[in-house]
């Protein structure tokens, strides 16, 4: 290196050689010319490789610059600003002043190593924390009760739980002593499949229910199958003779019709911990309360509750309506939706404190399938819920009746006359809330499958496959077909290739009159008719394709699906309503 090179490199700090473009919006490294250059432009950095093999390495090495070339007389010399002083010309140059150093420049250069940095650092610490949330998740593995992973793209149903087991300081007061947690507040709460609306469906724990056999996993890995039970209440369907939270899904799906998909349970203390984690819940109460047994004492009107507090509010029963369960919960519902709210708020949302005490008390108060044990897969689901805006989550109790075989009332039944209508609107994905339906023309060209002539029975051919029903279902239909409703042109293929959840039967345009009748005889709705293709049967004659899908409920009963959920007492979660 020359004296001039030496010099150079000795005061020219290297973020001085960095200058804001103008016209790109970015730092380009510009080198002070010592003589004039030609007018040609050098290749920049990261040119192609015709600049030639030096090129790139002379763009970083800043301090170090080839000798000038001597100017061609053809090229002029570098253009000087207005008003700048001329160059000395050269050989005659006088000593160099160390520059003033920018600031500015040279913070730039250290953020932009320390941003990087500071990002490897925040990652690695968001792993581990998702790693340490992880470990506070407690699962249960209910087999085939629940589904086995969660998926974005369809409806689901959760199971929440709430047990009565004391655990914890503070909780004597509560719950039974000794209890081995039975289900004493059960939500079935079901998301719909286009995320428009959400119905939390209550299930008192006083209802008379039947308890299905149950298969539950032993701490050994072995399966140990707790023997039902007949006309019991629905919180023995936990707890009781071991059963675990899978019994009670079990249990949920035979009252109900309704498969459940997973569980969350929680006990006492998540009460407090989650109320805690978002600074307080409201709550708005009717009148004045003083309840000597859970210590709940609330003015008229509206409050902010947690921890301790919060937990009285839900457990008391003896201060709103008949001092009954259905009553609490009412009180129940609304404190839910509450706390919807506030978790949902910009408040929680845009505090990093408040996220992080949420995160650790949600995941430590939980008890989940092992479907959805993971924290990510917590967290899918929690985003999905929140794309449900809260005036379509709908609060409702199963519809039942005082149990007639006591005198003295302590339990529920069904009431068959009005609760069918409500499971059959949440199998179906109906909404309890208006909600923007799907686009008219869709609407009107599905509803026009039906519109049109019918053939008669005795010339429907048809082929029938199991795609989902219970075992024995396409025979059963193929002899009601034949024997009761005279379409004898039909024949029983076995299983089909994949399983639906629901019936579909596809047919050709030809054979649209044959379809719309068969869709009259089993109650088909518009949707289950797929124009298409149809099959060549036994005989090699074109036969429409009748699969049965989950959804399918016997020879003879009607498929048609609920348009419009029945009128029900209801409340939503965007509503304070004051518990009276």
């Amino acid at each position: 290196m020359d004296a001039q090179g030496r010099g150079r490199a000795d005061n020219i700090d290297p973020a001085d050689q960095w200058v804001l473009n103008p016209n790109t919006g970015e730092y380009e490294l510009r080198l002070t010319p010592s003589a004039p250059q030609s007018g040609v432009p050098r290749p920049r950095r990261g040119s192609p490789a015709n600049a030639g093999p030096g090129a790139g390495t002379r763009a970083r090495r800043a301090p170090e610059r080839e000798s000038p070339p001597t100017p061609s007389p053809d090229v002029p010399g570098p253009r000087r600003r207005r008003g700048a002083p001329a160059e000395p010309p050269p050989g005659r140059r006088k000593g160099r002043t160390k520059p003033k150093k920018s600031k500015a420049k040279k913070i730039l250069l250290w953020t932009g190593g320390s941003m990087a940095f500071v990002l490897v650092a925040v990652s690695a610490a968001g792993y581990l924390y998702l790693k340490h949330l992880e470990g506070n998740v407690s699962t249960t593995d209910v087999g085939s009760a629940g589904k086995k992973g969660f998926s974005k793209d369809e409806a689901f149903n959760i199971l929440i739980i709430g047990t009565d087991k004391r655990t914890g300081a503070g909780n004597e007061g509560y719950g039974d002593a000794g209890s081995v947690g039975h289900a004493d507040t059960n939500i079935l709460l079901h998301v719909s499949k286009d995320r428009t609306n959400a119905t939390a469906l209550s299930i008192p724990r006083d209802l008379i229910v039947d308890v299905p056999d149950c298969p539950t996993k032993q701490s050994d890995g072995t399966t140990k199958v707790v023997p039902g039970t007949q006309n019991v209440r629905f919180n023995t369907s936990l707890g009781q003779d071991g059963r675990d939270p899978g019994c009670t899904m079990r249990t949920v799906k035979a009252v109900t019709g309704i498969p459940v998909d997973h569980f969350m349970m929680a006990d006492f203390n998540a009460v407090k911990t989650l109320t805690s984690a978002v600074d307080g819940v409201e709550v708005c109460v009717a009148h004045a309360v003083n309840d000597k047994e859970s210590h709940l004492k609330l003015p008229a009107g509206k409050s902010k509750v947690e921890g301790e507090q919060a937990l009285a509010f839900v457990r008391t029963r003896h201060s709103f309506g008949n001092q009954g369960d259905l009553d609490r919960i009412k009180v129940q519902q609304q404190f839910l939706g509450s706390l919807m709210r506030k978790m949902a708020s910009s408040d929680t949302l845009t505090n990093p404190t408040k996220l992080i005490s949420l995160a650790e008390a949600a995941t430590k108060a939980l008890t989940v399938d092992t479907g959805i044990g993971k924290v990510s897969t917590l967290k899918d689901v929690a985003l999905e819920l929140k794309k449900v805006p809260t005036k379509n989550i709908t609060f409702t109790t199963v519809p039942v009746l005082d149990n007639p075989a006591e005198k003295v009332k302590a339990t529920v039944v069904v009431n068959e006359s009005q609760a069918p209508a409500v499971f059959d609107a949440i199998k179906s994905d109906v909404s309890f809330t208006a909600v923007k339906q799907k686009e008219k023309k869709e609407k009107a060209e599905v509803a026009a499958r039906l519109k049109g002539t019918r053939s008669a029975a005795a010339d429907i051919r048809v082929d029938i496959y199991n795609g989902g029903a219970p075992a024995g279902s396409a025979q059963e239909t193929l002899n009601w077909l034949q024997n009761t409703e005279g379409v004898l042109k039909s024949s029983q293929l076995g299983n089909a290739d994949a399983t639906l959840s629901k019936t579909t039967l596809e047919y050709s345009p030809d054979q649209a009159d044959q379809a719309r009748k068969l869709a009259d005889l089993m109650g088909l709705s518009a949707s289950a008719l797929k124009p298409g293709k149809s099959e060549k049967n036994s005989q090699g004659l074109p036969a429409i394709v009748l699969t049965l899908g989950k959804d399918f409920k016997g020879a003879g009963v009607s498929l048609t699906t609920p348009t419009k959920a029945p009128e029900v007492d209801k409340s939503t979660a965007d509503k304070t309503v004051c518990a009276s």
